[in-house]
């Protein structure tokens, strides 16, 4: 009977494995997963469960009974040293050999750090990523601590909020001009930057990082351009990287991640891959995406294709921030655009933005208005575009688009 082995106990991992079982595949499953702690959201982790208003149990995806439950043999506190691919078996640390029939990667990503050489091995100085960060996190958000950010991304911005929430005193760094510039259009930016400021974070753009500094923890930042800013701990917020390390290791083709075809399977055809670490066709070139619901429905199509489905991944993608009383939900990929149309919404603090490339409706961030969200995800997955003008009609009613 066939034995599918999952790297990787995170959102995609755990995806996975259900759907094999739910489609009705009776072989074995054996998932692997680094941390101790059993599959569980990560989203909630800088915000809710930093907070203290989740619990840990509340986390999790499933009772940790469910697991076994369902014939699912959950390794936790595992690392693999390596893939062999030629024996279809894994290398565990310790020494232990694990053989697969069919191997899925859903390896996630890791939190880009700041060189050791510029302060980034300081005492004091976090990633905000997994559970373990959460927990260290936790102990020192504190009402009047002074916090340094990193990162002007969603990730700083998220960590500004809940710190800010916290009573602490919160200095935010973005070495590009303006915050959210690789991922956003300036109105977005220009939303948040102001909700920002009114919960008392300072935000200085155009400040570049020469040096954290510190004799053993983290005191302060020196910028490139002299200034010095105090702090008793800092996050770094500047991006992920796919982790691919024992992809390579194994001689599989990596761009932008692993490489997949349509379908999830990696260059070796019994390997496939699914989530943040893997790159798939789209739109004639390659795209990876950083998401929840990607780790979600990429897994499903694998689970469904290494039993024979045969299935394309198609991703509709689409993402959300939680900062303060605000939920930003973005529909698209707004990548390549040269127009956006901003539209106020009914209700103060409430707005859209819509991003063009030509005619063609690309994306559509929503901040507290879940109706243009809607709309507007509705649109780009059946391939509509209102023209901009219709759009930027305050007198258009959204629904008579559909």
């Amino acid at each position: 009977m066939s034995h599918v082995v999952i790297i990787g106990a995170g959102q995609a991992g755990a995806s996975l494995a259900m759907r094999l079982r739910t489609k009705g595949f009776e072989g074995e499953i054996t998932m692997l997963g680094a941390e101790i702690a059993p599959p569980y959201q990560r989203p909630p982790l800088s915000k809710k469960y930093l907070l203290g208003e989740m619990a840990l149990e509340r986390l999790f995806l499933r009772p940790e009974n469910f697991y076994a439950e369902q014939g699912i043999t959950m390794r936790t506190g595992v690392r693999v040293e390596a893939i062999e691919p030629a024996g279809r078996a894994l290398r565990l640390q310790g020494g232990e050999t694990l053989r697969y029939d069919m191997l899925a990667l859903t390896t996630g990503s890791t939190p880009r750090r700041l060189p050791a050489a510029i302060g980034g091995a300081l005492a004091g100085v976090h990633t905000m990523r997994d559970l373990a960060d959460a927990d260290a996190l936790a102990p020192h958000m504190v009402a009047g601590a002074r916090l340094l950010i990193v990162g002007g991304g969603y990730i700083g911005l998220e960590a500004a909020a809940v710190a800010a929430a916290r009573g602490m005193a919160v200095t935010l760094l973005e070495a590009a001009p303006r915050i959210l510039q690789r991922v956003a259009a300036p109105e977005t930016a220009d939303y948040f930057r102001a909700l920002h400021a009114r919960h008392g974070v300072t935000i200085l753009e155009n400040a570049a990082l020469e040096r954290l500094v510190g004799q053993t923890h983290v005191t302060g930042a020196k910028l490139v351009d002299g200034r010095e800013i105090a702090c008793d701990l800092a996050i770094v917020g500047i991006g992920i990287t796919p982790e691919t390390a024992l992809a390579a290791e194994a001689g599989l083709v990596l761009e932008n991640g692993i490489s997949t075809d349509e379908q999830g399977r990696s260059s070796d055809p019994a390997i496939w891959a699914a989530g943040d670490c893997a790159s798939f066709p789209w739109q004639g070139g390659r795209l990876r995406l950083e998401s929840v619901p990607n780790a979600i429905e990429m897994a499903e199509c694998v689970a469904d294709n290494m039993m024979g489905a045969a299935r394309s991944y198609v991703a509709k993608p689409w993402f959300w921030s939680d900062q303060y009383d605000v939920k930003l939900q973005i529909a698209g990929l707004n990548a390549g655009y040269d127009r956006t149309i901003l539209r106020a919404g009914d209700k103060a603090e409430t707005q859209s933005v819509w991003y063009y490339k030509g005619a063609q409706l690309l994306a559509v961030d929503a901040m507290n208005d879940a109706r243009a969200y809607m709309i507007g995800k509705r649109l780009i997955d059946a391939g509509q575009s209102p023209t901009a003008d219709v759009i930027a009609d305050p007198a258009t009613d959204l629904k008579s688009l559909l």
